[in-house]
């Protein structure tokens, strides 16, 4: 019989009322800002596939933020985006975005796109109005809850049999001092089909054996079942006492998702690749998984996120952001550091070179990552002066 793990609450049954104020509560604070922070121009500029966002105020004041390699392809989006706040006060941030959002009806076209753009914008902002204030982006946020976050490894392996799989994950734990690991189920998308014959329920039982009873183990399905192969997969999960059962539904299936998550005991872990908050007010107003896990990119950065985690929070889940890979995963860190209701592991992806640009590094030890701190989003500006940086575009406030 399955055991849920004592780490997570119970649920806490909420209406779409209360969830709906919780959507409308602003969340950036800029109490420490008497005087506007106008936004006078931003640079985009790029260092091979590392791509950044560079803010200037009138007086002076900048800010810049990483940017996902997507730039390279949604970067005319981007700019039609930042056309619309030249000349706004930065502090106006939450409305500034509100006023891109129906603008020559830009919500038409929200989705990943969309709000992969927003959140570039976002975060190069905050970290310009938290310099301007002589703080850490966190306490525009809220202030920190804490200061390390416990992670998982992950291989994002699929053509690897059981044996191999295991003993690259093991070798993962050995270098990092992880306690706890990730790994694939099912095809990707596949409507069923193992990406190797026999390898979902091969892995699961395997690495259970392998890494012991109290090792924590993540599965995740990548949306590759429907809810009939979905449970019955999730009944494999659960005789191997598995953490959480990640997105065992395609993303946009919300009622086999449901169905899943009526039907097990396992939490389920969804919405990495959610973009709407009313969606996610209804997979927590319907108990429809147990850990709630939006995208510092693609669901829209920093206040999109809170928002979805405040709802979260309301209904006792917690909240594992999904993390989309390169310099932007570095927003996860402090997100987590300002959240009540963050999970206790969180994927490690590296953060590669970025690492020489955070006082004090991004190492893991013993499985676990100090978050930064440190002016705005922590980032030393000498990033930016790398000598291979080009600049892809500039725009300047007219008058």
């Amino acid at each position: 019989m399955y055991k849920i793990h004592p780490d997570f609450d119970v649920f806490h049954p909420v209406g779409w009322e209360e969830l709906q104020e919780i959507m409308d509560r602003p969340v950036v604070r800029t109490d420490g800002l008497p005087l506007p922070v106008i936004i006078d121009s931003y640079t985009l500029l790029k260092s091979g596939n590392n791509w950044f966002l560079k803010v200037r105020g009138t007086n002076g004041e900048e800010g810049f933020a990483p940017c996902s390699d997507r730039a390279e392809y949604l970067y005319l989006l981007l700019k039609r985006f930042l056309l619309l706040t030249l000349g706004e006060d930065a502090r106006n941030l939450e409305s500034i975005l509100n006023k891109i959002y129906v603008t020559d009806i830009n919500y038409k076209i929200q989705g990943l796109a969309y709000w992969c753009c927003i959140s570039w914008l976002e975060s190069a902002v905050l970290d310009m109005l938290a310099k301007a204030a002589g703080c850490g982006v966190t306490d525009l946020l809220g202030g920190r809850v804490r200061n390390e976050l416990e992670m998982y490894v992950a291989s994002g392996n699929r053509q690897t049999t059981p044996e191999e799989e295991v003993d690259f994950l093991q070798q993962y734990v050995d270098r990092t001092g992880a306690k706890a690991v990730k790994f694939k189920l099912g095809g990707r998308m596949s409507r069923n089909a193992d990406s190797l014959a026999g390898r979902t329920e091969g892995l699961l039982r395997l690495a259970r054996k392998h890494f012991g009873d109290s090792f924590i183990i993540h599965a995740d399905g990548n949306g590759s079942f429907d809810a009939k192969k979905g449970i019955e997969i999730g009944r494999i999960v659960e005789s191997v006492g598995t953490y959480f059962y990640e997105e065992p539904c395609p993303f946009d299936d919300l009622w086999d998702t449901k169905e899943v998550a009526d039907a097990l005991d396992v939490p389920l872990a969804f919405g990495e690749q959610e973009t709407s908050l009313r969606r996610f007010a209804w997979l927590i107003e319907n108990n429809a998984a147990q850990v709630i896990q939006p995208d510092l990119q693609y669901t829209g950065g920093f206040i999109q996120c809170m928002k979805a985690a405040r709802m979260a929070e309301r209904a006792g889940m917690a909240v594992t952001p999904h993390v989309s890979g390169g310099f932007t995963s570095y927003n996860a860190l402090l997100f987590c550091s300002v959240i009540p209701n963050a999970g206790h592991y969180h994927e490690y992806k590296g953060f590669g070179e970025l690492g020489d640009y955070v006082n004090g590094g991004l190492a893991i030890k013993d499985g676990r990552v100090r978050i930064p701190e440190g002016l705005g989003l922590g980032i030393d500006g000498a990033l930016l002066k790398r000598p291979d940086m080009e600049t892809v575009f500039e725009l300047k406030r007219q008058g």
